[in-house]
C-alpha cells in the first residue's frame, strides 16, 4: 500500500533522492520562504525545501515539492521523459476511492469562534500581493445538481482569522459549481485541503475526461490504488486521509470583495478576479500540522505539474491522426501553458499546421505552437529557437488565428471577453527536397574532448 501522504513523499525524497531535500533549520521570516525557491532556481537546483523555523509562528512550511521533473516521475516510478505519456496512460483508469473511518487531521478541531487563520504560517510571496495567501489549498466541493465532487487549486488571499479572498479564474467545474449554487440562492459547501502528495497535485490538474468522474478517481489511477478519503463534516464533503490541515466552510453567495493583485504564473501582477470570498467555520489539522505553499510567479513549483497535464493532454490528441508527432513539450520558463513545442516527422506539407490547430483547440491557454524535426531538442529552448529563425519562411510559416479564446490571467487578453491572438510558427524543414545540412559533433567526439579536459584538470 502507496503512502499517500505528503509525509509519505518527503519520506521517499528522503531516502531516494537525498541531495533533493533541504531543510533550513534558521528561523526565516515568512516573506522569505518563496524567494528562497527562486534563489535555488537560478543556481539551477530544485530540491524540496522545508523551512523549520517561521519567525512568529509554530510548524513548518514545506515548499518546491513539485518543481522538479525527476521527483514527480519518481513517484510514477518511471524516468523523466516517460512523464507526460505515463500521466495520459493512467489518468484514464480511473479508480473508485476508499472512504476510511479516521485521518490523521483529525487530531485537532477548532471551530466557530475560535477559528483563527493569523495563526498560520501562510507566506507573503512577492511584495506586491495584497496580503498573504495561502497557494496550496486544495477546494474540494460537490456540483449542487449531480453531488459529484471536484478538487483543485485557487488563490486564497488572507482577509481575516475565518475569511479568505478567492479567484475561481479558470472558470472550470469549481466556477460552474459555485454558480450553479449561487443562482438557487445558496452557497457553496467546500473544504480547502492544505498538506498533500505531488500525485494529488498532478491528478487534480486533468482537464479533461468525463463530467460525472471524481477527480479522486483520476488521483488514484495515478497512485495505482484507491484514494484514501475521509468524511469533512461539511455537506458530506470527503478530504484525503493524508492531508496536513483541511479548512471546512463555504464560498458566500451573492458576495464579491476585493481581491488580489497577486503573483500570478504569467510572471505579472494580477489584478483579474472572480472576487469570491470564502467563510472559514472549522479547522481540523495533525497536531504536528506543516503547512503546505507553492512557491507563486513563474516558479517551477507552480507551473510544472500544469505543464505535464498539458503536454499529456497535446500529445493524446495529437497523435489520434498524426502519428508522426513524438513528443510535445510545455516550457515551464515560458509562463507554462501559453508555449507548446511539437516534435514530428514531417512526411508531407501541411502536417504541421494541422499540428498547430488541434494543440491550440486542444489547450486554449496556449496562446502559441511551435512546430519542429526530430533533430530539434524540445526541451532546449536554444535549439528550438535555431529552428524557428532558421527553418521558418515567415510568409508562409506563421499562422495568425484572431479572436481566439485566452486564458484570463494572460495579460495581453482582452480585459472584457478575454480573446487575443494566437499564432502557429511551423520551424520544420521542407518536405520531400533537400535542405541544409545541420552541423554536429559526434558523441565519441564528444567523449574525447571530456577525456582531454579531464587530463588537464579542467572541468565544465
Amino acid at each position: 500500500m502507496v503512502d499517500q501522504s505528503l509525509r509519505g513523499f518527503l519520506e521517499m525524497v528522503e531516502r531516494n533522492h537525498p541531495e533533493e531535500l533541504v531543510r533550513i533549520r534558521e528561523p526565516v521570516g515568512r516573506e522569505d520562504i518563496t524567494p528562497t525557491v527562486f534563489e535555488f532556481e537560478r543556481a539551477g537546483r530544485y530540491p524540496v525545501i522545508i523551512f523549520e523555523r517561521v519567525e512568529g509562528f509554530e510548524g513548518s512550511v514545506v515548499t518546491n515539492i513539485a518543481g522538479n521533473r525527476k521527483l514527480l516521475a519518481s513517484c510514477l516510478e518511471v524516468e523523466p521523459g516517460d512523464l507526460p505519456t505515463a500521466y495520459k496512460d493512467r489518468c484514464q483508469n480511473y479508480l473508485p476511492v476508499e472512504v476510511v473511518e479516521d485521518a490523521p487531521w483529525r487530531e485537532v478541531v477548532i471551530e466557530e469562534d475560535e477559528v483563527d487563520l493569523y495563526n498560520l504560517p501562510i507566506p507573503f510571496h512577492f511584495p506586491v500581493d495584497a496580503a498573504p495567501y495561502i497557494t496550496a489549498g486544495q477546494i474540494v466541493a460537490r456540483d449542487p445538481e449531480t453531488g459529484v465532487d471536484t478538487t483543485g487549486f485557487h488563490r486564497l488571499q488572507l482577509k481575516g482569522r475565518n475569511r479568505l479572498g478567492v479567484s475561481l479564474h479558470s472558470r472550470r467545474r469549481m466556477y460552474h459549481f459555485h454558480k450553479k449554487a449561487e443562482d438557487a440562492g445558496e452557497p457553496l459547501p467546500a473544504a480547502v485541503v492544505i498538506g498533500i502528495h505531488p500525485v494529488h497535485y498532478m491528478g487534480s490538474m486533468a482537464y479533461h475526461y468525463p463530467p460525472g468522474v471524481r477527480k479522486y478517481e483520476i488521483i488514484g489511477a495515478l497512485f495505482g490504488e484507491p484514494y484514501r478519503v475521509a468524511r469533512c463534516g461539511t455537506a458530506d464533503l470527503e478530504a484525503p486521509e493524508g492531508a496536513e490541515i483541511v479548512l471546512e466552510g463555504e464560498i458566500l453567495n451573492e458576495v464579491r470583495e476585493e481581491e488580489g493583485p497577486f503573483s500570478e504564473f504569467t510572471g505579472y501582477a494580477s489584478y483579474r478576479s472572480t472576487q469570491n470570498v470564502f467563510v472559514v467555520k472549522r479547522v481540523q489539522m495533525r497536531r504536528d500540522a506543516m503547512l503546505h505553499s507553492v512557491a507563486s510567479g513563474m516558479s517551477a513549483d507552480h507551473i510544472l505539474i500544469s505543464c505535464v497535464s498539458r503536454e499529456a493532454e497535446i500529445l493524446n490528441t495529437l497523435r489520434r491522426n498524426l502519428p508522426g508527432v513524438s513528443a510535445v513539450h510545455v516550457p515551464s520558463n515560458t509562463a507554462g501553458a501559453l508555449l507548446a513545442i511539437v516534435q514530428m516527422n514531417k512526411t508531407a506539407e501541411g502536417q504541421p499546421q494541422q499540428a498547430i490547430m488541434a494543440a491550440l483547440g486542444t489547450e486554449f491557454y496556449c496562446k502559441c505552437v511551435v512546430v519542429v524535426d526530430e533533430d530539434v531538442d524540445i526541451f532546449n529552448l536554444s535549439d528550438v529557437a535555431w529552428a524557428v529563425i532558421t527553418r521558418t519562411r515567415a510568409d508562409k510559416d506563421i499562422n495568425f488565428i484572431h479572436g481566439a479564446m485566452g486564458a484570463i490571467l494572460d495579460p495581453t487578453s482582452d480585459p472584457v471577453d478575454h480573446t487575443l491572438t494566437k499564432v502557429g510558427i511551423d520551424a520544420t524543414k521542407p518536405a520531400g527536397r533537400d535542405f541544409a545540412e545541420r552541423l554536429y559533433i559526434t558523441d565519441d567526439q564528444r567523449e574525447r574532448v571530456r577525456g582531454i579536459l579531464e587530463s588537464a584538470g579542467i572541468r565544465l
